[in-house]
């Protein structure tokens, strides 16, 4: 009797915490020349988390395998307007690697993020965009993200509505 292998699935994307062992991967990230006008590098990004309180900002390292592909950096109950009356948690930078995109790593950054917003109790993630050619908008749009009437540093603000809580 001859057996037959069993297919080996790949391993998924995953997210790893920025740490001195994966730092350079991460700073090493770098979009398209056309998308630099819409997203800042993953440094500033990490000067920006390390300047805020502990758990707003949560920077992660897009892994598949042993290749990094990419960069997030999500938000939790951000002080939206600075002045204590609203606080929002989403997706604060979203950086995929000129040769990794259009392979699936930008929607799963933004699941992973709607996934630990939902576990932290919330039932919105924001994101921002440049509007315009070779901007995010389309992709945004088509994860179900809708505009909702506002603008914050002159990009626009999108709104995803997440279902119930995920399961622990």
């Amino acid at each position: 009797m001859t057996s037959t292998p069993t297919p080996r699935t790949p391993p998924a994307p995953r997210l790893e915490k920025i740490t001195p062992g994966n730092f350079e991967a991460a700073t090493g990230i770098r979009v398209r020349p056309e998308q630099e006008f819409a997203v800042s590098p993953v440094m500033q990004s990490l000067a920006e988390a390390y300047v805020h309180p502990d758990g707003v900002a949560w920077p992660r390292l897009i892994v598949d395998g042993d290749r990094p592909v990419g960069f997030l950096m999500a938000f939790f109950d951000i002080d939206w307007r600075g002045d204590g009356t609203l606080f929002r948690s989403g997706l604060w930078r979203l950086n995929i690697a000129a040769g990794e995109q259009g392979r699936g790593y930008g929607r799963f950054a933004v699941e992973s993020v709607a996934t630990e917003i939902r576990r932290r109790g919330g039932r919105e993630l924001h994101v921002t965009w440049h509007p315009g050619p070779n901007g995010p908008e389309a992709f945004y749009q088509r994860l179900g993200f809708l505009p909702n009437g506002e603008t914050s540093g002159g990009e626009t603000v999108g709104v995803l509505e997440l279902a119930g809580p995920t399961p622990a």
